[in-house]
């Protein structure tokens, strides 16, 4: 593995739209006790039904701690790879390599990892084994990598097309605890060059209440070039309404790199979810402190799904809107089968959102050169 101090795009690479085909998926096996409620026994059994789903049509590697690797064997089906790898948390998007390509080669982009936000507003400390992940993983790969460790990104926080257009949010990439040395016009540049996109739409804000800062992946997604589904509620007594549809303005005004006006797909929220005394009770505290607080309101969207090359997985939260999410989301995706993430007893949604996250946060897809896989 070559550690390359160039850029990307100068080098002829991009990043693939989510809904290319790819070669697999990277997860990080949940161990976090002030992340995960009960020993993260119910967040492990989330991760494995939805391991089972992507593996049916890409290749999983599970990156799991030395504790925890027997376990993690045990629990994951044969076909699905298990690796000794340390780690602080499990938010594979944040911190695993952002994967480019040229049609020829795959490389990796190692950003830096501050725990979204550092000592600024940062969600735990200390993350150094969490910065360590995206090199690791590009020699497990056998990719090399780009070294941009100086720059603060989470995967997250941007969402690509595929053709030239980069979504993302001001409120994440300008927040305090990112890049605050860097102009909007110096990050967009940086973007750009490593990225190989052209043109960037920033949204206002993400999802109400989002400690991520308002990742882009909680609230608005490519389904194709010059098409996105963003989180939408019709309560104009919710927070999320005034942030829904500033965005919505944006995105109908908007162009993408090749000239084309953006089609807005509304998909519908799930009510309010909030957190309980009895979840609260089940999680660790943090230096002394809690990680939650009960009755607070936890960042729940439908958008936060994954595109394998068969499924698109959805989070499901025992809302009314459950079943019409899978609608839309299936009516978009026609060559891939719609599937909600919960099984007969347990809405399994639930028990990743309470570690902070929903589906897309703890997945991260590594890219094919072409459509077999």
């Amino acid at each position: 593995m070559k550690i390359l101090k160039t850029n990307a795009a100068d080098d002829g690479f991009y990043m693939p739209a989510e809904f290319s085909p790819h070669s697999g998926c990277i997860l990080i096996w949940p161990h976090r006790r002030d992340s995960w409620q009960n020993g993260g026994y119910a967040a492990r059994r989330a991760f494995v039904e939805l391991i089972k789903i992507i593996s049916l049509s890409e290749r999983v590697t599970v990156c799991a701690r030395y504790e925890d690797y027997d376990e993690a064997r045990r629990c994951l089906p044969d076909h699905v790879r298990v690796v000794e790898m340390s780690s602080d948390d499990s938010w594979a998007r944040d911190v695993a390599p952002t994967f480019v390509t040229n049609g020829k080669e795959i490389r990796g982009i190692d950003w830096g990892f501050n725990a979204w936000g550092g000592l600024e507003d940062g969600l735990y400390f200390p993350w150094d084994k969490d910065n360590k992940m995206a090199r690791k993983i590009c020699d497990i790969m056998d990719t090399d990598c780009y070294d941009c460790r100086d720059f603060i990104l989470e995967g997250g926080s941007i969402h690509t097309d595929g053709e030239g257009t980069l979504l993302t949010t001001e409120e994440c990439l300008l927040s305090k605890g990112r890049n605050p040395h860097m102009t909007k016009e110096e990050i967009e540049h940086k973007l750009c060059s490593m990225l190989g996109v052209s043109k960037i739409i920033w949204l206002k804000r993400g999802i109400y209440n989002d400690e991520t800062n308002g990742h882009i992946d909680n609230i608005c997604a490519f389904t194709a070039p010059a098409e996105v589904v963003l989180a939408w509620t019709d309560d104009e007594n919710d927070p999320q309404y005034e942030i829904s549809k500033e965005n919505l303005s944006i995105l109908e005004n908007s162009t993408d790199a090749k000239g084309r006006r953006i089609t807005v797909h509304k998909l519908p929220q799930p009510s309010p979810v909030y957190v309980t005394e009895n979840d609260c009770l089940g999680l660790d505290n943090m230096n002394g402190e809690p990680t939650r607080t009960a009755g607070e309101r936890l960042a729940a969207s439908y958008v936060n799904f994954y595109i394998s090359n068969g499924h698109v997985i959805i989070p499901q939260f025992g809302d009314k809107n459950d079943e019409k999410a899978v609608e839309i989301l299936q009516s978009l995706f026609p060559t891939r089968k719609a599937v909600g993430l919960k099984t007969e007893n347990a809405l399994l949604a639930r028990d990743i959102l309470i570690g902070g996250g929903n589906i897309h946060c703890i997945t991260q897809q590594v890219i094919a050169l072409n459509s077999d896989h």
